[in-house]
């Protein structure tokens, strides 16, 4: 048998056992060879796909700006670029393809090869521990935040005040919203009262309103906020804020909810659900005499307390997960994770800035990484110099993923990055192989469903 015909035989027998599907394309991106698990993630047989134009076999969702071509035209390869194609049954599958040049040995370019995997079953994965540590757009493994889950929707039910204390950007309007959106009044208005950064001279004004003549610029009557709330939620952010002298006029409206616009002597009936939000321990203030003990207690029928994300570090790979898939669908980019150095830095940061300092890390990197992954050269220099300078303070090597978080979340996590690889999940990890494949047993991680093919 000649060599060419060893070859050829060779390179099919390859191509079929492959996991992964791979299909190549001539100059023209007609498909000239479709492997098996091509065949079966698509459902097309490759006697139907070869000849034919690659589009007219992939119904994707990028094929108006085609990777392939931009291959055959510019010969830069593509890296794990995750789409989605249409399957003959009509359905959608996510895919991460790969795409290169092919070339003869005199270096002319005879046509292109594309991979794609298939992410159905991450995907599925993905949902499942969304659906399983996610609430409306909070997401948490935290014991401290899915204990709330459980009774959110009894809180969001009833009409009692609630009063949700946590640190400067640990989640407090998210919480708000959420009780606001799963409750009886859903469909009507929903208004913020920052009580931060309203001057207490129009605090009255602003939240009740006033008439025609009420004070020399009052020439026409405005209503309030509580009007715009009406049968709605009216949500007061950094309530600890109020000075002595509004607090009085917020009871008055919690104890007869009934208000009087500035100027009027009618009483309007304030049909309203109040929820109430603060960074600052109002128990504390009030035993300094800076809040009202009644309005206290008025405000803290339901009283939710949330962590620092320090104190949540299980929740970090979730909650970079559930940012890059925001700013993917925002900015059209297609970043799939942050590489495992990045997450060990994420992961031993304290962030004082809580939940909306790791989003403004991640959003950074969307800013600078052209890639598909963030990496370490991707995320602000002021976050590299404090881990630097802690490790350096601790004397201690970087810490893997592994000794920070619990098990089960690593795992899953770098299985999802590497895309089943074992033996990278297991080297990012800090982990021997086998001692991963146990740690899969003591969990019952499926490894099919990550479709690991080492």
């Amino acid at each position: 048998m000649p060599e060419t015909d060893q070859e050829l035989r060779f390179f099919k027998v390859v191509l079929s056992s492959i996991a992964d599907g791979v299909f190549t394309v001539d100059s023209s991106r007609v498909i000239t060879s479709f492997n098996n698990a091509a065949e079966r993630i698509t459902g097309i047989p490759a006697s139907k796909a070869i000849g034919k134009k690659c589009y007219e076999v992939f119904h994707s969702d990028i094929c108006e700006s085609c990777l392939l071509d931009a291959t055959l035209k510019t010969g830069v390869e593509t890296v794990d670029r995750p789409v989605h194609i249409i399957n003959a049954q009509g359905q959608t599958i996510p895919v991460s393809i790969s795409t290169s040049v092919l070339r003869d040995d005199n270096d002319d370019v005879l046509g292109a090869v594309e991979t794609f995997r298939d992410l159905s079953a991450i995907e599925d994965l993905r949902k499942e521990l969304d659906k399983k540590y996610s609430f409306e757009d909070i997401i948490s493994k935290s014991p401290r935040i899915t204990k709330l889950f459980t009774i959110l929707p009894d809180v969001a039910e009833s009409e009692s005040t609630v009063l949700i204390q946590g640190p400067s950007g640990s989640g407090k309007e998210l919480f708000a919203r959420a009780i606001h959106n799963i409750s009886p009044r859903k469909n009507q208005n929903y208004v913020v009262i920052n009580c931060g950064t309203l001057p207490v001279h129009l605090f009255e004004s602003e939240l009740f309103g006033y008439v025609k003549g009420a004070f020399t610029d009052a020439k026409r009557d405005k209503p309030g906020k509580l009007a715009k709330a009406n049968r709605g939620t009216v949500f007061f952010d950094e309530i600890g804020e109020l000075p002595l002298s509004t607090q009085v006029k917020l009871l008055r409206l919690l104890q007869q909810r009934e208000y009087e616009p500035v100027g009027s002597t009618e009483i309007i009936n304030a049909d309203i659900r109040v929820v109430a939000a603060t960074n600052k321990d109002l128990k504390k203030l009030v035993l300094q005499g800076k809040f009202r003990d009644d309005l206290y207690f008025r405000l803290a029928v339901v009283k939710f307390e949330l962590p620092p994300l320090v104190e949540r570090r299980e929740d970090i790979p979730y909650l970079v997960d559930h940012f890059i898939r925001k700013f993917n669908s925002r900015r059209g980019k297609n970043i799939i994770s942050v590489s495992p150095s990045v997450m060990n830095i994420l992961m031993r940061h304290d962030f004082p800035g809580n939940i909306r300092e790791l989003e403004n890390i991640i959003e950074y990197g969307f800013v600078v990484c052209h890639g598909s992954i963030i990496k370490r050269d991707h995320i602000p220099s002021e976050i590299l110099r404090a881990d630097a300078t802690a490790q350096a303070e601790q004397g201690k090597p970087n810490t893997p993923v592994m000794q920070t978080i619990d098990e089960e979340t690593s795992i899953r996590h770098a299985l999802s990055e590497c895309q089943g690889r074992l033996s990278e999940a297991a080297r990012n990890l800090g982990i021997h192989r086998t001692t991963l494949w146990r740690r899969l047993k003591r969990y019952q991680i499926d490894p099919n469903q990550f479709k690991i093919a080492d």
